[in-house]
């Protein structure tokens, strides 16, 4: 029977990580990102807690992190959510446990917004935040460009029921 735990991110989840990243990249709809980060840019990129990794069978298929909104203390509050899930553990509710845990974690570490930018073809990723009370602010159009392409992205917003007013 499989099972999953998450768990805080550690150095060394960090190659399954980047692994699940790629994938993300490779879809095309997941991220602006070309190309994968080393460990030290993304522990640059990405705020030092709120990491977690979805272990099924004791491997890491599934993550999850903050990056910082601003470095203005009136901010400090206030993060953005990156979320991938490897393609083939789609399916099996994992992203669900995820974003639950995330957002448990954030309120707990004093975060009172949770934003995603996302692709509106991403519509999974759309839908997953949905069900965890993100709503879509808005779709800021032609906002990025990818492959000598425009492209529309999708501001979705969560506030804390716990933290802020």
């Amino acid at each position: 029977m499989s099972e999953w735990k998450i768990l805080p991110m550690l150095p060394e989840n960090y190659p399954a990580v980047a692994t699940i990243h790629q994938e993300g990249i490779d879809t095309g709809n997941a991220t602006f990102q070309e190309k994968t980060l080393t460990l030290e840019e993304w522990d640059q990129k990405y705020l030092k807690k709120c990491r977690l990794v979805v272990l099924l069978n004791e491997k890491v298929v599934g993550w999850a992190a903050l990056l910082p909104f601003s470095s203005m203390n009136a901010y400090r509050g206030v993060a953005e959510l990156s979320i991938y899930i490897a393609k083939a553990a789609r399916g099996k509710g994992i992203g669900k446990a995820l974003m639950q845990e995330i957002i448990q974690t954030s309120e707990q570490n004093g975060f009172w917004t949770l934003q995603s930018l996302i692709f509106p073809e991403n519509k999974a990723s759309i839908a997953l935040h949905h069900a965890y009370g993100f709503q879509t602010l808005c779709i800021h159009e032609k906002l990025g460009e990818m492959n000598g392409t425009f492209r529309d992205v999708a501001l979705l917003e969560r506030r804390s029921n716990r933290n802020g007013e």
